[in-house]
């Protein structure tokens, strides 16, 4: 779980230097409200354990892999209808993760 904080603040401090231009992009303004970003958490996870299986930390992988089926399982806040494409996506996740381990196995 240390390598997860770590690297969550890395990413923290790396965030900090972008541009106006580029955090503009990332988000929606309305009417003074404030910001709304475009991806939703989940989307951000995913994505940062994409980047954790392309760095070959499988250790942190996991855990984001963890924290990720925790929020998509839990009762969700609003009835969306995106639960089959979210639980598709942490389905690839989780064989991609095994396939990244077990480099030598036979397709199954």
């Amino acid at each position: 779980m240390h390598q997860l904080e770590t690297w969550m603040s890395g990413s923290i401090m790396a965030g900090a230097a972008v541009s106006q231009a580029d955090d503009d992009i990332g988000r929606e303004t309305g009417g003074g409200a404030a910001p709304r970003y475009s991806r939703r958490l989940s989307d951000k996870i995913l994505i940062a354990f994409h980047h954790a299986c392309d760095q070959a930390d499988f250790e942190v992988a996991e855990q984001l892999l963890h924290i990720l089926e925790m929020m998509l399982t839990r009762r969700p806040l609003t009835p969306d209808g995106t639960r089959r494409r979210n639980m598709e996506s942490l389905i690839a996740a989780h064989e991609r993760l095994w396939h990244l381990r077990h480099p030598n196995s036979d397709e199954i």
